[in-house]
């Protein structure tokens, strides 16, 4: 059995048209804007977590 029989070929796509083209960008900006919105928001909520940490030790060491 040769490779060619078990792989089926690709086939190329045609080309979009512009309005496929432009829905394409819009959504590839969307997955992309959702990315960097989350990763804000992780950003955010660990420089909260690290500034609570660092108000506990502070008030930790000051009753001491």
């Amino acid at each position: 059995m040769r490779i060619a029989e078990l792989v089926k070929p690709i086939k190329p796509k045609p080309p979009m048209t512009l309005p496929q083209a432009r829905i394409h960008g819009l959504k590839q900006n969307v997955e992309r804007d959702k990315k960097l919105l989350q990763a804000e928001r992780d950003r955010q909520r660990q420089q909260r977590d690290a500034e609570r940490i660092r108000k506990q030790q502070q008030r930790k060491t000051s009753t001491l």
